[in-house]
């Protein structure tokens, strides 16, 4: 069995500065190498079903070369092949690869018009969407009572994205805003209050600081400098994650063990995305080895498959989006405080599914 993998040579999401940077919720890697310990983990259980798996991995230059190089794949007969891409080139993988011919797994973007408009039949996501970590994050502020936040929101258009899906949650799990404010790092000095933190985070009372930043490097200067002494969430402070170095339960120790062995580096959650990928490839393969390839793309694309992501429940993709249903880290640099969904937080078929775009209200047409 093969699994080809695509990704970009100079992907900007790990150029070796901002690794170095470790903003939390960031990649501190390829996923490649999460990949590699899952296969390791899978040799006994593929042996005992007859097969064996490799692990093809191609690099591109950028969205069309990551588009060609899926559909070269594709036509040698890899049927299952994982993305390690930005939102833009999984698009043009996904146009490039027709359904039937290979089924394709994103693990690196957590962009929601993938699981939406874009979605496609085909398509399966292991990261949480964004839309799910800032549910995440809203059960977490409830659940502790901060009903009242201080929204911060950076100039970039990522920032706004993020921006709207704090408020779309905060509505929908109760959360009201102090206030919304605009920051901006900048070395105009006419510009020097918009990234004062005294001056941002003064003002109206609140319970908590959310802030909206998806590059970090502003949030990272939020803790333990705000004008009221408050807790910070978002970009920084308490942070949705699909998983972390120091989770503790259900063999986390263990895997994460495991991972900086093979890898000289602490797992982080597109490593996890990573290794749950090819996890769910093994387990549909294993489930049913002499079946063809249509008939185990068809499980794991409708939720039959369940697989152990060492989070506790049992995971499975959402027939209506193909992201994979799973709990979300609340977590600090630490160690993690809480786990979504948390205790109240209730789904007539499923607790997991509210966390993100539930099956009424998705706009992904497959």
């Amino acid at each position: 069995m093969r699994i080809g993998v695509v990704s970009l040579a100079d992907d900007p999401r790990y150029e070796s500065r901002r690794l170095e940077q470790r903003y939390p919720g960031h990649p501190e890697g390829r996923p490649f190498d999460g990949m590699r310990v899952a296969a390791a983990e899978s040799r006994l259980a593929l042996e005992a079903a007859g097969l064996s798996l490799k692990l093809e991995a191609a690099e591109a230059r950028d969205a069309e070369g990551a588009a060609q190089t899926a559909a070269m794949l594709a036509r040698q007969g890899i049927r299952y092949i994982v993305l390690d891409l930005p939102a833009d080139a999984v698009r043009a993988a996904t146009r490039a690869v027709k359904p039937g011919e290979a089924l394709l797994l994103n693990v690196s973007s957590d962009d929601d018009a993938l699981r939406g408009q874009a979605c496609a039949p085909h398509l399966l996501h292991t990261l949480p969407s964004r839309r799910m970590q800032a549910d995440a994050l809203m059960q977490a502020l409830a659940a502790r009572k901060w009903r009242k936040a201080l929204l911060l929101t950076g100039p970039a258009p990522e920032d706004r994205a993020w921006q709207a899906l704090y408020l779309q949650a905060a509505r929908r799990f109760g959360i009201a805003w102090a206030a919304q404010r605009d920051f901006r790092l900048s070395n105009d000095p006419r510009e020097r209050e918009l990234a004062n933190v005294r001056l941002l985070t003064g003002g109206p009372d609140h319970d908590v600081v959310v802030v909206a930043d998806a590059d970090g490097e502003f949030a990272r200067t939020l803790p333990y400098a705000t004008q009221l002494p408050r807790p910070v969430a978002g970009a920084n402070g308490l942070t949705a994650m699909a998983w972390h170095r120091a989770w503790e339960r259900h063999g986390g120790p263990q895997l994460n063990r495991r991972f900086l062995k093979a890898a000289g580096r602490p797992m982080s959650g597109h490593d996890w995305a990573g290794w749950v990928a090819v996890k769910a490839v093994v387990e549909a393969a294993t489930r049913a080895p002499k079946a063809p390839f249509a008939e185990q793309a068809r499980s794991l694309v409708s939720g039959d498959v369940v697989i152990d992501g060492f989070k506790g429940p049992r995971l499975s993709f959402r027939p209506w989006d193909g992201q994979l249903r799973q709990p979300v880290f609340l977590a600090h640099p630490d160690g993690v405080a809480a786990v979504a969904p948390l205790d109240g937080f209730l789904h007539p078929r499923n607790n997991l599914d509210t966390l993100g775009a539930d099956a009424p209200e998705t706009a992904c047409r497959r």
